[in-house]
């Protein structure tokens, strides 16, 4: 039995001598070890995702070669199996094949080239790479065969997916015909919701039906919206998990005997989600929400090179919950909380606020806006006076100069200190909708959870007070308040006007998101569904039109503002991150009045 080496490590786009070393690294230690065999993820040396970079920058391809040809000399005594981007030399649409070379001995003695190029959600493969048209590769170690795959060419097994498959040709089954004892597949495959369930069932089932032992080597890192969690794993001829890598960071994995430590998962990532049906139970989701963010903020931070951040403190839910993923993150002490009250603010809401830093012990200052707000609010309207042209009828300019004020006094304390980033605190249902201020709240280096819908982040906060060491942190009160802005004075209440009031109830919203993202529904379907909502509550028809048109206008007026979000990390099963949605700014989808 060959000793084996799961190398699950995280490198960075187009850092090619730095990622060249760590695989060095790793080889070194793995002969020092005695291994046979050490495998890394896909496009390990390049780094993913790596964007147009390896168009416009052809250096960095040389660069990657000549790292190759090094790498390989030190593969004496060892074999190696290792993701990168080959170029393609004749008769190709695109310049390189997504490809991992099979190294041997101080010699590449084949490369197991890439078939399916996924083009949808945030991969775009097919613009950079060529789909090989040959066989999986297959090679021998010892007497054991050995069967080469990546990432994409598992997922269209076709006994497995059925008529879910989305490409003619099943890899699995064309390596098959060689009859390895055991697949490797090499990957970069991102955290989503659902997604776990759906790769252990998937390698289980190949695995048995096969008689075969399968391995997965899956990147460990975050870049560029993405969250990758590693969980590498080996599965027996049984489809019976015998070893499973750590989630949420990089690991170094050997056995002798494909067997070894099974590493937990987050809590409830590896039970079926009910793609079915919205449902407001997202127990088995939050765990891995937690870690996927919390890993995403750290690696966001280290590798851009920022060590602290400064985010505004409300009292409300989103920069609660944004405070706690940053604290666990970053260590409370590298966390500056900035409460900005202006005269709209409750006093319930600046209370939230200080306990909340009080419990986290975060760094925290009090900065009113009133001394800002006043003089600039008497400038403008001296100004607008002047201004000879038709005027709204109602504007949201002294909403939005409070948000705003926000926002510039982030940045500015940003700039004077050192490796502090500014944080957006915006969250997916409100960045649906636009409910959210360009240049105010939406302003921010980093936007922690930009794919959190309301009702999710409910459910996170809630998870949050009860599973961290130190428990309770986030006030009862705010979980318990209706959330709010507090920009704007409701003449009939005289207290700051809350967002349900303005759009809808955030479980309402939340479910036609889900229906949108996941059913594909249109107006017409949702006006006929049945959401919970209204199943709890009495409304009649006119107020769900209502609700549902308001969203199609207010979505409709915020993509513009999808396009302008900070770098976020998607944990959701769709997202309207640009790195996946790409709708366009102009576009007509349904005809709604105002």
């Amino acid at each position: 039995m060959n000793k084996i080496v799961l190398a699950q490590i995280d490198t960075i786009a187009g850092d090619i001598e730095n990622n060249a070393l760590k695989i060095k690294e790793c080889i070194e230690k793995a002969k020092y070890q005695k291994a046979d065999l050490i495998i890394f993820p896909e496009l390990v040396l390049m780094g993913y995702p790596f964007g147009d970079i390896i168009i416009r920058h052809k250096s960095i391809i040389e660069r990657q070669l000549e790292a190759l040809n090094d790498i390989t000399e030190s593969t004496k005594n060892i074999t190696a199996v290792i993701g990168y981007a080959e170029p393609v030399k004749e008769n190709g649409k695109k310049p390189f094949y997504n490809s991992a070379a099979i190294i041997q001995n101080g010699k590449i003695i084949s490369n197991a080239r890439k078939i399916l190029l996924p083009n949808y959600s945030e991969f775009n493969d097919y613009r950079y790479f060529e789909s090989s048209k040959e066989l999986p590769v297959t090679f021998e170690l010892n007497g054991e065969k050995f069967g080469v795959i990546i990432c994409e060419d598992s997922f269209n097994h076709k006994s497995f997916f059925k008529n879910e498959c989305i490409y003619d040709i099943d890899p699995i089954e064309e390596v098959m015909k060689q009859k390895p004892d055991t697949i490797i597949n090499c990957s970069c495959s991102p955290s989503r919701c659902a997604k776990e369930y759906v790769k252990n069932s998937l390698f289980s089932y190949i695995a048995k039906e096969y008689s075969v032992n399968y391995i997965y080597v899956n990147k460990a890192g975050y870049a560029d919206n993405l969250s990758f969690e590693g969980a590498s794993r080996i599965y027996d001829k049984t489809g019976k998990l015998i070893l499973r890598a750590k989630s949420f960071e990089e690991d170094y994995v050997v056995t002798s005997d494909l067997s070894g430590k099974i590493n937990e998962l987050p809590k409830g990532s590896d039970k079926k989600i009910n793609l079915d049906n919205f449902e407001l139970n997202y127990a088995n989701d939050l765990d891995r929400t937690y870690k996927s963010i919390v890993f995403a903020i750290k690696q966001y931070f280290s590798k851009n090179g920022f060590s602290k951040a400064v985010l505004g403190l409300s009292g409300g839910l989103d920069s609660s919950v944004c405070a706690v993923l940053l604290a666990d993150a970053l260590g409370s002490s590298n966390v500056w909380g900035i409460s900005m009250p202006s005269r709209i603010t409750s006093n319930e809401s600046k209370n939230d606020a200080k306990i909340l830093a009080e419990n986290l012990k975060l760094n925290f200052l009090e900065i009113p806006l009133s001394d800002l707000i006043d003089p600039m609010k008497t400038m403008l309207n001296n100004s607008f006076e002047k201004i000879n042209t038709e005027k709204y009828e109602k504007t949201t300019t002294i909403e939005n100069l409070q948000a705003r004020t926000r926002a510039t006094i982030l940045w500015s304390i940003s700039n004077e200190y050192k490796n502090m980033l500014p944080i957006a605190t915006s969250d997916k249902s409100e960045a649906y909708i636009g409910y959210a201020t360009v240049n105010g709240d939406m302003s921010g280096g980093f936007a922690p959870i930009a794919d959190v819908t309301k009702t999710k982040l409910f459910a996170l906060a809630d998870f949050l007070n009860k599973n961290r060491k130190i428990k309770n942190v986030i006030p009862q009160s705010v979980l318990e308040k209706p959330p709010g802005a507090e920009l704007k004075i409701n003449p009939k209440t005289g207290k700051p006007v809350y967002a349900e009031e303005d759009n809808m109830p955030y479980e309402f919203l939340d479910e036609i998101i889900w229906l949108v993202e996941n059913k594909n529904y249109g107006k017409n379907e949702l006006l006929k569904h049945n959401f919970v909502y209204e199943q709890k509550n009495n409304i009649n028809f006119e107020l769900k039109t209502e609700w549902i048109n308001k969203f199609y206008w207010k979505s409709k007026c915020a993509v513009y503002k999808w396009h302008i979000l900070p770098p976020s990390v998607i944990t959701d099963i769709h997202s309207i991150n640009s790195i996946e949605y790409h709708q366009p700014v102009i576009s007509f989808i349904y005809k709604v009045n105002k």
